[in-house]
């Protein structure tokens, strides 16, 4: 994805980096992103966890409320994407905790 890495690009990921706290995530966020769009993301972060515990598609469509073209499409970036996914829920429940 060479195309994808800009300047820009690193400014957001370096803004998101400076974020301390949920608070400021949500000040930034909010800002930044329509609600809609951070419930998009959220949403799909939900479906990437579902998914990872083996949960069927229609659980997980029931779940979250995600269409089945957005639990198919976060299947496909857990399969063969970058490990996005995989990186921030095993960070994510570390801190919190919780069984990987």
């Amino acid at each position: 994805m060479e195309k994808f890495h800009k300047t820009l690009t690193d400014n957001l990921f370096r803004a998101v980096l400076s974020l301390e706290t949920v608070e400021e995530c949500y000040q930034f966020f909010e800002d930044v992103c329509t609600i809609k769009e951070i419930q998009e993301i959220a949403q799909r972060l939900e479906v990437a966890r579902l998914l990872g515990e083996g949960r069927a598609y229609n659980d997980v469509a029931k779940q979250t409320g995600a269409s089945t073209a957005t639990i198919s499409r976060v299947n496909k970036c857990i399969s063969y994407g970058s490990g996005g996914y995989k990186l921030v829920l095993g960070r994510t429940q570390e801190n919190t905790g919780e069984d990987k």
